[in-house]
């Protein structure tokens, strides 16, 4: 039986009756199992399984406590996944009600209208506070109070596995390891050490990982805590 082809060709393969076998299968699977996806109109369930987070900044007297609510699809399948579905923001302080209230019901939008919505991460922490930002535990920069709330949701859809670390590969935790004793080899003087004992004091801004954790090896200016280098 002929085909006419109406389209440029820009790639072939042949397909052996292994690989025809596979997409017959897989076709038929999908046919069996309707999975459930995230979308606008799935009804809210009675039940949501939720976290929440606490956010201690510099610039305010009270906590922010997030509390993101997720949905679970395709419960006691093999395809089972947890998906949020709504965030909460509640705090004593009332200055930042407003802004705060209009930005949690949008994210919750995001969320129950499906598809990929870890773009928000990326969106929420690039947002920088005109008045400054400041330093959280352990030398890490928040640019802004939004900053930080998109790094809570961060490590949330992390941990329900929607997205994943970018883990050094094997040379550089190598190298990062070597170079964290070499410089404490060089400053065995506690005082240059910052409270929480786990960068020099007077490290200075990564601009890669946001931590206070660039000093001069060999050099050269490194990060120690993700081994950023000025020299490649």
């Amino acid at each position: 039986m002929a085909h006419k082809i109406d389209k440029k060709i820009i790639s072939y393969k042949v397909l052996s009756e292994d690989d025809k076998a596979a997409a017959v299968q897989a076709s038929n699977d999908a046919q069996a199992i309707d999975l459930e996806s995230m979308h606008e109109n799935l009804s809210r369930p009675e039940i949501l399984y939720g976290s929440t987070y606490k956010i201690k900044t510099p610039q305010s007297e009270h906590a922010l406590y997030i509390t993101i609510n997720d949905m679970i699809l395709n419960a006691d399948t093999e395809h089972e996944e947890r998906r949020p579905y709504e965030v909460f923001i509640n705090s004593k302080n009332m200055e930042h009600f407003q802004w705060v209230l209009a930005l949690t019901r949008v994210i919750s939008a995001v969320f129950r209208k499906g598809g990929d919505a870890c773009f928000l991460v990326e969106e929420l922490k690039a947002v920088f506070d005109p008045k400054g930002g400041y330093f959280k535990k352990g030398g890490v920069f928040m640019p802004s109070l939004v900053a930080e709330i998109g790094c809570a949701i961060e490590s949330h859809l992390k941990r329900i596995g929607m997205l994943k670390d970018r883990e050094m590969d094997d040379h550089q935790k190598k190298f990062l390891a070597a170079k964290r004793k070499e410089f404490e080899a060089m400053h065995t003087d506690s005082a240059e050490i910052d409270e929480d004992g786990a960068f020099p004091a007077k490290a200075l801004l990564c601009g890669k990982c946001q931590t206070k954790a660039v000093v001069l090896m060999d050099g050269c200016m490194t990060c120690l805590n993700c081994g950023e280098s000025k020299c490649g």
